[in-house]
């Protein structure tokens, strides 16, 4: 059988010098007169030659005469490899005269006395196993190799036999009668394991029949062998095998085995092999404690994926087993303990509910153990974990509530955050628990240090805190974090009190002599006095002081939880004038909380805070002023007060379970579009017994709809580039296909002269992130005639890309003649995908990214949602801001849009706009992310989509 070019291996290019390369006749005198050393640096550069496509035929003969007789174990290796790759055929496709000589050579090597020698000839005959010519002379020698002494050759012979038996299975006719010999005789458990191979393939029923053989030792067997018989089993119960029932007792057998891979193949195995609930409770067991016993996390991440797909088909069956995967979280990887966390929540149920909170609970109070390992990461899955399960199930919410309070105070801010959005959706879901619950949280002010955590606390308290006891109670604890009042005053008095009592802002002191030069900040000098160094120091010490926590945060500028503050008292003042007639008792407090409030204010404009208060800050600070100021007379504004925020809430609750039910839907219920007139299999009208894992090679193809490219000619149509006009010599156009990582481009070129072109070359190149995967090859084309070319370009990251190049050819007397292509402009939009994070998330990656692309909005819409609907199509992002927060009549919208590319790169984006006098739509888009190209072609993106009236189509 002779091998075509055609079907020629191809092997990877390797680089070479053409500057350095020796001449064929500097090669022929290496290989002739070269001492062994030389020989073998010339026979490797002949190699890598021929690699390259530069054969040198003339150099055969030499190498046989000169190279072929040493006895030099390093020259004999590269001698296979230069068989390997050599041209054996000339161009009839006939079998060249001088590999007789060759295939002498490789039969002495086989009857070599050196085990190594005969083992690595071996070898390379499987290789060359697709030349029938060279195998044929050899099949002898390598039927005589089975009986060799040493191991190390005989298993290289069952391979050797069996590459050429996959091959040409009429050169070894009895290769079942032979094998199974080989198996009975053989001790070595390599040569066993590849002759069992061998024998699967050629007589899978003699396979079996030796597997019945040896059922009893099975167990016993080298972990190799033991691989090769669960995928001969496997293979097997694709019919309907009467062994069955003795397979499931050998595959649990080796549930035990001490080999990982062995265990995770019968679990495997297993469940394909039956559902019986017992068949699969030993399986996810082995998986369990494959992933408890396993050091590689890679391991442990893909036994997890295979437990959570064995508890996705067989539902509360493994519920029993939930206690043993929270053991997994013993392992020190987060994303190990993260994906068992999911497991565990999935597996929770009503019954063991109780027993998977006590566990978390007590990993929790591991935590804040010094030496516990990655603590305020896994603190943080933990809180959520307890959060989720807590809201799913009531009955556990109140046992875990008060425990997670602790936390409020926690240094690692984002476990305190936790806590907070815990305890505020269980005090709105649970209205029997708010009184506990806030009860706990008045006393746990004072251990708080975080702003976010206070806003979050505050907010709370001002909504569900309704007793006239527990409003006192929370107006004490008030009092102790923000300190003295009024703040300035008792600032001022610790001021003066601290030696400046001679700073007065009337008086203008002298400076005194010997004043040190200081820059200012235009660059320009001033004497800084000994008096002023003096009272600034004084006036630092003051700040540095020890103050109560909500006071330093305030003093800190931290206005925002001011404000918060703030509408907290204003809601405490309203309810308790509702909630009680004594009047004196309602004055009084809302005399105290007016105080509070403007202490705020008046401290925000002074010296004695890191920096002035904002302009939002002191508005709500004074409405809320406003609103005590007239208790009696604006009811409507009580209602905003006590009513709509916390209905707000509810509608955000309400929102985000809404949203969490849709994903869940969309994951579960995947459309898979096939064709009504295809042949269906009904697998339920036989025996179900086994898990369609046993006919994957079958089916998975059509499971998953992968087989069904539906290409749409109208969108081919639109990606179709002119790369040159109709009056050059050739015109060229390309398809541009995007295939994952790869853009195909399918060039056609059209000869339009009446003369051949010809040593024609297409030549590309790039801008950004793409990388022209082949060379380019030469062409000739006829007068008038076509040539299609096709070339792949690799894509590493989301950024606009450029391809443009040339074509270059031979002209009249030799001439070189050139077309410049227009340039091609890769659209990013193919590798973007909306996607879904939540606002913790966000705003972490806002802070984090540091590439920021600013767009401004001038839109000629008068919607300011249509806009948004607009920007999202165009960049192919997904808001995140709730359908609720957007909904209502209002000349103004700001929303949060996030998109993830298909190289895992995060793009955020905040579009602020509002509708103007004219109609028309202004503000900014401003995009985040971690790299500059994605930022600035979403950019770039939404500006071309200004530029049209029409929402663009992508």
């Amino acid at each position: 059988m002779a091998v075509s070019s055609s079907d020629s291996s191809c092997y990877t290019v390797v680089f070479e010098s053409s500057a350095e390369y020796p001449s064929a006749s500097e090669l022929r005198s290496g290989l002739e007169k070269g001492s062994d050393e030389v020989k073998i640096d010339t026979l490797r550069k002949i190699i890598v030659s021929t690699i390259n496509g530069n054969p040198q035929p003339t150099l055969m003969m030499p190498i046989i005469q000169f190279v072929m007789p040493s006895r030099n174990k390093q020259l004999k290796k590269l001698l296979h490899f230069y068989w390997e790759v050599c041209p054996k055929y000339d161009e009839t496709g006939k079998l060249k005269q001088e590999m007789i000589l060759v295939v002498n050579a490789i039969r002495n090597d086989l009857q070599h006395p050196n085990e190594y020698i005969r083992g690595a000839s071996l070898r390379f005959l499987q290789k060359i196993a697709k030349d029938q010519e060279l195998l044929e002379p050899l099949i002898p020698t390598c039927r005589s190799c089975l009986e060799h002494r040493h191991s190390y050759v005989r298993k290289n012979a069952v391979f050797a036999l069996y590459s050429i038996y996959r091959e040409f299975e009429n050169l070894i006719p009895d290769a079942a009668e032979l094998m199974s010999t080989f198996l009975a005789a053989e001790s070595d458990s390599s040569c066993k394991r590849n002759a069992f191979v061998f024998l699967a393939h050629c007589s899978m029923p003699k396979a079996v029949e030796y597997i019945l053989s040896i059922y009893d030792s099975i167990g016993s067997l080298d972990e190799a062998l033991q691989m090769s018989i669960i995928e001969v089993i496997r293979l097997d119960c694709k019919t309907d095998s009467a062994n069955k029932a003795r397979y499931i007792r050998c595959i649990f057998e080796l549930l035990n085995a001490t080999s990982h891979a062995v265990k995770y193949e019968a679990a495997t195995t297993l469940t394909t092999l039956t559902q019986n609930p017992a068949a699969v409770k030993a399986a996810a067991s082995s998986f369990i404690t494959l992933v408890i016993k396993e050091s590689d996390n890679n391991v442990k991440l893909i036994v997890l994926d295979r437990l959570d797909n064995l508890r996705a088909k067989h539902g509360h069956v493994l519920d029993g087993l939930i206690m043993d995967v929270l053991q997994i979280l013993s392992s020190a990887d987060m994303e190990v303990r993260r994906k068992a966390i999911g497991i565990v929540l999935s597996m929770t149920s009503s019954r063991n509910v109780e027993e998977v909170v006590l566990f978390l609970k007590k990993q929790l109070q591991k935590t804040q153990e010094a030496d516990f390992e990655k603590a305020p990461e896994y603190r943080q899955l933990l809180i959520q974990s307890i959060h989720i399960t807590a809201v799913k199930f009531s009955e556990v919410a109140a046992s875990v509530v008060h425990a997670l309070m602790e936390f409020l105070g926690d240094s690692n801010n984002p476990s305190a955050l936790d806590v907070v959005a815990f305890v505020r959706e269980v005090v709105e879901k649970f209205p029997h628990l708010r009184a506990t619950i806030c009860e706990k949280l008045i006393s746990t002010l004072p251990e708080i240090k975080s702003g976010k955590v206070f806003r979050g606390v505050l907010w709370i308290l001002g909504e569900y805190v309704e007793a006239v006891a527990d409003i006192n109670a929370t107006m004490r604890e008030i009092r102790k974090v923000i300190g003295e009042i009024p703040i300035l005053a008792t600032e001022q008095r610790l001021l003066d009190e601290a030696g400046g009592e001679e700073e007065e802002e009337t008086e203008k002191p002298k400076a005194e002599g010997g004043g040190r030069p200081k820059i200012l900040a235009d660059g320009t000098y001033a004497t800084e006095s000994a008096y002023t160094s003096t009272n600034a120091a004084r006036l630092e010490a003051v700040k540095t002081a020890a103050k109560p926590p909500l006071r330093t945060l305030i003093l800190g500028g931290d206005f925002f939880t001011g404000a918060v503050l703030a509408s907290a008292l204003t809601k405490l003042v309203l309810r308790f004038s509702e909630a009680t007639k004594d009047a004196v008792a309602s004055n009084t407090l809302r005399a105290e909380a007016m105080l509070i409030m403007t202490s705020i204010m008046r401290v925000g404009q002074s010296k004695f805070v890191t920096v002035q208060i904002d302009e939002d800050s002191n508005e709500r600070i004074m409405n809320c002023i406003q609103t005590l100021s007239g208790l009696e007379t604006e009811p409507a504004v009580h209602d905003i007060f006590l009513e709509d925020t916390k209905t707000a809430f509810t509608k955000m609750l309400g929102a985000q379970e809404k949203r969490a039910a849709e994903k869940k839907e969309a994951e579960t219920t995947k459309a898979i579009a096939i064709q009504v007139d295809d042949l269906l299999s009904f697998r339920q009208f036989s025996k179900k017994t086994a898990d369609e894992a046993i006919d994957y090679d079958e089916d998975v193809g059509r499971a998953t709809g992968a087989g069904e490219v539906q290409e749409d000619f109208m969108s081919n149509l639109s990606r179709i580039s002119q790369l040159t006009g109709f009056s050059d010599p050739i015109y060229a156009e390309a398809y541009v296909k995007m295939n994952g990582f790869d853009i195909l481009l399918d060039v056609l070129l059209v000869n339009q002269t009446a003369n051949t072109l010809q040593n024609l070359c297409l030549d590309f190149a790039t801008l950004g992130d793409l990388k022209i995967v082949e060379r380019p090859s030469v062409y000739t084309i006829a007068p008038h005639g076509f040539q299609s070319i096709k070339a792949t370009i690799k894509v590493s990251s989301t950024e606009t890309g450029v391809i443009f190049g040339s074509i270059l050819w031979e002209g009249p007397n030799m001439s070189e003649a050139c077309v410049i292509l227009n340039d091609i402009h890769i659209d990013i939009m193919d590798y973007i995908k909306p996607a879904y994070c939540n606002e913790a998330q966000f705003r972490s990656m806002w802070t984090e990214f540091e590439w920021e692309n600013r767009v401004n909005v001038n839109y000629p819409m008068s919607d300011p949602r249509e806009y948004l609907k607009h920007v999202m199509k165009a960049t192919n992002m997904s808001c995140l801001t709730p359908e609720g927060a957007t909904s209502g009549e209002c000349n103004f919208l700001s929303a949060n849009m996030y998109a993830r590319s298909l190289f895992g790169e995060d793009a955020l984006a905040n579009l602020s706009v509002e509708r103007s006098e004219a109609g028309t739509i202004t503000g900014h888009v401003r995009i985040r992310s971690k790299t500059q190209g994605i930022a600035l072609s979403l950019g770039d993106r939404i500006t071309m989509a200004q530029k049209d009236s029409k929402p663009l189509s992508v």
